[in-house]
């Protein structure tokens, strides 16, 4: 891909020995200023969708061989 033209302009002015205009910029500019979090014990027991049926209820793989 080309360079932009205003690229191309910051470039030169840098060259030239001007102040680039990229250092005018926040420095929050490219930062992502979402919150995350992790999920809480409570947010992982309601994720459950099916709450009634327990896939794993008297099946931990052993097996009574005589």
């Amino acid at each position: 891909m080309g360079k932009s033209n205003a690229k191309r302009l910051r470039e030169k002015l840098a060259r030239e020995g001007y102040r680039n205009p990229e250092a005018n910029r926040s420095p929050f500019a490219l930062t992502d200023m979402r919150s995350r979090r992790t999920k809480t014990k409570k947010d992982h027991l309601y994720q459950h969708k099916h709450k009634n049926h327990s896939f794993n209820y008297k099946n931990d793989g052993s097996f009574l061989f005589i």
